[in-house]
């Protein structure tokens, strides 16, 4: 009876150890998972970062014109985007400049974007993308920066801005073109990087482009501020359009 009682009690604590245990490792497990997919988060955040596109989390969709991916949208996003400042920075500089060549640069932005700007806004909905209807902060900057400079500043702000902002999304363009398989990204890209290499060239033709300053984030002539970062922007939540 004593024998009986005493493997009955060995068992019974045998058991309970197990419970523990696997309590224990399912703990463990629960707590080591989260920072695991942190990581990786933070590891895909960076690598998209570097690309020059940021990763909205939403992964890859399907689409009636094929996988959609993060990349893609964020493409489709700052084309609006670029549209949204360089349009009017373009009639800007049709109505202010004395230069032929400043002039002839605004209306190559302007017949540009107004046509990378529809496709953009088409892309966006029948995609499902969320597209802003104003210029992010930076870009309201760019063109408060426009706003008060006169004369040859003006030029000369005029064209080292915006020839820069389309050089930093160039190799982006390039990217898109070549990894997309939506076959409406890839139209908008393939006419982007038609639109963007005009640009640039235009821009070039004025004479005022410092390319010792394209690398970096202030202004001709002015010291960079923490706000002044050259891209194309983040999306404005507030008033998107879809």
């Amino acid at each position: 009876m004593r024998s009986v009682i005493g493997r009955s009690v060995t068992s019974g604590r045998t058991i309970g150890t197990v419970l523990v245990i696997g309590a224990l490792a399912a703990t463990l497990t629960a707590l080591l998972l989260p920072v695991h997919l942190f990581g990786a988060g933070q590891a895909v955040n960076a690598a998209a970062a570097a690309q020059g596109w940021e990763d909205d989390g939403r992964g890859t969709v399907s689409t009636p014109y094929g996988p959609l991916t993060a990349m893609d949208r964020d493409f489709v996003r700052k084309v609006r985007l670029a549209g949204l400042w360089e349009l009017p920075a373009g009639r800007q500089a049709q109505e202010r400049s004395s230069r032929e060549e400043v002039r002839v640069a605004g209306e190559h932005l302007v017949e540009g974007h107004t046509e990378l700007d529809q496709m953009a806004i088409d892309a966006g909905r029948m995609l499902g993308i969320e597209l802003s209807n104003q210029p992010s902060e930076e870009q309201r900057g760019w063109l408060a920066q426009m706003d008060a400079a006169q004369g040859d500043e003006y030029d000369r702000l005029f064209a080292n801005l915006l020839r820069r902002a389309h050089g930093k999304v160039f190799s982006l363009v390039a990217q898109v073109r070549a990894e997309s398989r939506n076959s409406m990204v890839r139209n908008l890209a393939t006419r982007a990087n038609d639109i963007v290499l005009d640009h640039i060239t235009v821009l070039e033709d004025t004479g005022l482009v410092d390319f010792e300053s394209l690398d970096g984030d202030g202004p001709p002539g002015r010291p960079a501020t923490p706000s002044q970062v050259v891209g194309l922007g983040r999306p404005e939540r507030a008033g998107a359009v879809r």
